[in-house]
Parts: structure tokens; sequence; C-alpha cells
């Protein structure tokens, strides 16, 4: 029996069995045993697991979700589509074992943000339809603990020790799908606890907001929050809705009638501003195409590095231009002086920061709201002061709110055309990370993405405004610093020079930011200290043709591959919108079809080292 061990049993992992599944009947001939190990529930894993608040939610819309290739899918293996989210929801959940889980299922729409219980369910029954699709005779085992040592050579089949027990799994082939990792809190983390142990303070460092300990966070305190992204919107609504506190809607406008558990969250970060909100309209222009501009196979046919901000992003941002442009001219042709085919063969011509496109701009675009700007998009309040925090704090709500508004009414669906070629930008973005020849990269370019793509739904900005209102939560400003002394966390930014916040509690609202040399995962740390792993940019490296491991001495084990963020072949998200060609889709058949070729011609060697 052909023995594969998966690594993580989120997801990624269920996409992998259904690729295996999928690709088997060409590939390899007979069953597979398959082992998942996994703290959490297989299929839905850590993130999506069902043991969380039902106030969180998804920020995508539940047509844009899907966990099933389709004809967009440009890979070897057969395609097999099935439902998306939405379809599932109103198809197949009505079957799904928990009560609560039909009734937010049977309330969800197309363009609805389901709950991420709901979200959990759809993937465990994913997981269910690809582990019945393997080869007959085929067996799945499930073991929830955490793999913390992997043993053996290139020749021989592999040992996978697990914390709760003596005795390792051996294995053909292990694929580690490990997801998003913790990390070793940095010495800065490790002194503000300190520091607020020492004076009775609270900290929370960066940790996924569900599972973060709220509890010391004490009610009626002030508190800082560092970071404006989904980590601080899932944090006020556990601070606030979750202590009791209830929305109401009065004529037009949201309330927030609070229970008196409530902190004093006073919130701000580099920008300053919340993410943008998710669009909740469709395109009313031509659909979008695939890119044009930027494409990483170009980028990589001559010789040399590619610098991201010399060569790759001029090109990224003139695509996404193109695709808010084209929603622009074809969607709303009377804001504009020239027909789309006009524009459109001028925009090719020219560079994206020429003076020549600035004058294209100028000349078809009566409007100057309607001119795409990417500096005074990523720092959209740089440069604005106020006197007094009142004055600040009304300007940061009426920003807010038209950002609402912005996201909700069809007359900016440019920014959808915006959003779709991001995407593809995204996806082309990830091959050129792969090749290993990008250079310049700081995390500025998946901060933006977040930043832009990857907001709340927009009425959870509307619940910030109802607190904003309501007194739970104030804007500190763009560049926000803060300061241990006194005995309390001081905070300010440059938005209100002079206004100086004191408060009893500091919370870092964002995602541990993993690194190779700072893991908190056992396993990985002990393919380090085996030199079993090289670290390219805290990143695990991996072929890139098939993601296999590569070891300190620059070889790959055919026995070992990994997929997901912590590596070199990075592909973060494991479920995808519809129809955009999903570079973890890609990569998954990649994976299972190396995998599959790997057993059918290996010569079973039961020896093990």
């Amino acid at each position: 029996m052909n023995v594969v061990v998966l690594v993580g049993a989120g997801p990624r992992a269920s996409g992998l069995i259904e690729r295996i599944a999928a690709n088997a009947p060409e590939l390899l001939d007979g069953p597979v045993e398959v082992h998942l190990v996994d703290p959490f529930a297989a299929g839905s894993g850590r993130v999506w697991r069902h043991e969380q608040s039902p106030l969180l939610r998804m920020n995508s819309m539940a047509e844009d979700v899907t966990m099933f290739t389709d004809s967009s899918v440009v890979c070897d293996g057969p395609v097999r589509p099935g439902p998306s989210l939405a379809e599932w929801a109103a198809e197949l959940s009505a079957a799904d074992p928990d009560a609560g889980v039909r009734a937010g299922s049977a309330a969800v729409e197309p363009t609805s943000f389901p709950s991420r219980r709901v979200q959990g369910a759809y993937l465990k029954w994913f997981h269910r339809e690809a582990v019945a699709a393997l080869p007959p005779g085929s067996s799945v085992h499930v073991h929830p603990t955490k793999v913390v040592r992997l043993t053996g050579s290139p020749q021989v089949r592999q040992r996978v020790w697990l914390a709760d027990r003596s005795e390792p799994l051996v294995a053909d082939v292990v694929v580690l799908a490990l997801g998003h990792l913790d990390t070793e809190p940095s010495p800065e983390h490790l002194k503000m606890a300190d520091y607020a142990a020492e004076h009775g303070l609270a900290y929370l460092p960066p940790d996924y907001t569900a599972d973060a300990d709220l509890s010391s966070v004490p009610a009626g305190a002030d508190v800082v929050v560092r970071g404006m992204g989904l980590a601080f919107v899932d944090l006020a609504v556990l601070l606030a809705e979750g202590r009791g506190g209830a929305f109401v809607r009065i004529g037009d406008e949201l309330h927030y009638a609070a229970s008196g558990r409530e902190p004093r969250l006073h919130v701000g970060s580099r920008r300053g501003v919340p993410y943008h909100s998710k669009t909740g309209y469709r395109l009313r222009g031509e659909p979008p195409g695939a890119p044009t501009f930027f494409r990483a196979a170009e980028l990589l046919a001559g010789d040399g590095v590619v610098d991201f901000r010399r060569d790759a992003w001029p090109l990224m941002a003139k695509e996404i231009a193109h695709g808010y442009y084209r929603e622009l001219f074809t969607g709303h042709p009377t804001r504009v002086s020239v027909p789309w085919p006009e524009f459109a063969a001028r925009f090719a011509a020219l560079d994206w920061y020429g003076a020549e496109m600035r004058e294209l701009e100028r000349s078809a675009l009566p409007r100057e709201s309607d001119v795409l700007d990417f500096e005074r998009l990523d720092r959209p309040i740089d440069g604005v002061t106020f006197a007094t925090p009142e004055g600040f704090q009304q300007f940061l709500r009426a920003y807010v709110a038209a950002d609402v508004e912005r996201r909700s009414s069809a007359e900016h669906s440019a920014d959808l055309g915006a959003f779709l070629a991001l995407l593809g930008v995204y996806g082309q973005f990830a091959v050129l990370a792969a090749s290993g020849r990008l250079v310049g990269d700081d995390g500025w370019w998946h901060g933006f993405f977040s930043y832009f793509a990857s907001g709340p739904p927009p009425d959870r900005l509307e619940e910030l405004l109802a607190l904003a209102r309501a007194g739970v939560v104030s804007f500190l400003g763009a560049d926000t610093w803060v300061e241990a002394e006194d005995g309390v966390f001081l905070a300010g930014s440059a938005s209100v020079p002079g206004h100086v916040v004191r408060a009893r509690g500091l919370i870092e609202a964002r995602l541990p930011v993993h690194s190779l040399e700072h893991t908190a995962d056992p396993l990985l740390r002990s393919l380090v200290a085996a030199g079993d792993v090289s670290d390219v940019r805290g990143l695990v490296e991996v072929d890139a043709e098939d993601s296999r491991i590569v070891d300190a001495s620059g070889v790959p084990h055919p026995r070992r591959f990994a997929v997901g963020p912590y590596t070199t072949n990075k592909a973060y998200a494991a479920f995808a919108r519809p129809r955009t060609n999903a570079p973890a889709f890609r990569q998954n058949d990649e994976v299972a079809r190396a995998l599959l070729r790997f057993l059918a011609v290996a010569e079973v060697d039961e020896s093990v080292a």
C-alpha cells in the first residue's frame, strides 16, 4: 500500500487529496493510505474550525468562494467542477448535522458574507467528498496531534514522529500543508509583555484573533490597538458585540447600544485608516480578461534578477489601472470624454509612471476623482493634521462613511474592476516570487493588496462607525507610535501632533509574521536543526516546479513536499474565487501529480532510516 502523510488537515490538505483522487486513475495503479496530522478538525483546520465565535465572518462573498477546479484552471490533471459556497449553502447544507450551521446557511445569499462556521462546514463537506473520490481500497486516518520530527534519507521510506506516540508513522511520501504558523515572540513583544506584567497592564502580542484570550482586556479601560486590518475588525466585534452590546438601526443610521463591559479602544496604524471594505456590487461594463501587461513569464524570459520597484511594480500598477479604467469607460461612459477602444489603445503604448500617461488621464477623465492614484490610495491621510483629537475623529468618521458609500454604490464599480485585476496580478506575482529571481520585495505589495482588496464586508465598517459614535472606538491617526512609559502605554500619531493617549492596555491587532528562523512549529524547527531545509528570506525553499523541499545543500528531497505561505512557492488562499485560474489549485495539481508519479515508479523499500 502506498502511504502518504499530510502534515496539516485544513483546506489546503483537502485540496491536495482532491487532486490526488482526480489524477490517480491516470498515474497510479492501486489505492493509497493517507494519514492526516493536525490538532484541529480535518477539512476546516485551525482558521475555519467550528469552535470559534459565531460573530466572526468571512471577508468574501459566498459566490466568490470555491474549493473546486473549473475551466479557467490551467493544469495537467482533470478539471472536476463543483459547487461554490453559495451553491452548497442553497442546495446541500440542509444535510449538515449542526443546527446552527443549517440556520446560518439558509440565510446565505450569493452576495452575503457568511460566518466562518458556515465556511468551515462547507470545507468539511468538501473534505468528505475528496476522501470519497480516492481510488477503491484507499483509507484515510486522522491523527489529532502535531508532527515533531521527520527523518529518512531520499532512498528510503520516511519516519514521521508524532507528539503523542512513541512509534512513528512510516510513509512513502510526506507533504507539509501547515497553513498559517505561529512564531516565537520578538524581543519587542517580550519587552512589552514584561512591562505590562510589572505594571499590571494588559498586553496581547500579535495573534489570530479567534485564538486570543480577550478576558484580560478590562472593561472601561483605555486600550491602545496597533493595527487597523481584519484582525482589528474581528477584535472590535468580540470586545463589543461579543461582550453583550448590540447594533440597532434607527432610521438610516446604525447605532451601538453598549453593555458597559467594553473597553475604550484607541486604534491606529501606519496608514491610519481601516482597510477598504469589500465591494457589494457587480460589474456594469465589459468582463475582465487575462493579465495583459504584467506577465511573470515575460519578465522571467530575460536573464538576471527582477527588481520589484524598477521592473515589476510599474507593470503591476498598469495592469490594475487597466482593469479599473476598463470598467469606468465601459460601465460609466457618460463620465469619460473618449470611447474605451481609443483610450485603451493609447493606454497600452504608455508607461504607467510617464508624463504622457498623466496627460492621457487628464484629457479623458473630466472628474479628477475618477483618476487612479496608487500613492494617494496607499497613504490617504499623509500630511493631514488636526489641532484637536475631536476634529480628527470627525474627519476620520467622514472618511470611513465615504468608503462605505463608495464600496456599496455601483456608481463606483471601477473599484471592482481594479479588484479583479488585482487578483490576476496576485496570481502572476506568485509565479514571479516563486522563481527566486525577484529582489526588492519588502512586503509592501502584500500589505497594499490586503488593504485595498482584502478588507471587511461593508457593514463591518458601518458597525465601526457606530462604535466610534458610541465612544467605544477612537482613531489615533497615521504613523501611530506607542511607548511604554510612566507605568502606562502612551500613544499618539502624526495626524494630531501633541495629542497623547494614556492607556492601561495594548493590543497588537495583526497576525504574527512567520519566518523560519523564529518559527514556533516543532517540525520546522527540527528540520532546520538537521539541515533538511533551506532558509530563503525566512521561507522554506521548495522546488519551483513541484514544491519538493530543498535541503541545506540545495538538493530537493524526492519524498518530501511543502505547500503554503511559509514556502518560496507561497500561494496564500486554499480556496479561491471561481474562474480565476487560482495559483493554489494549479500548485495542488502539480504536487499531486509529482507525488503520484513518484509512487508509481519508486521501488518500495520497506527499510527505514
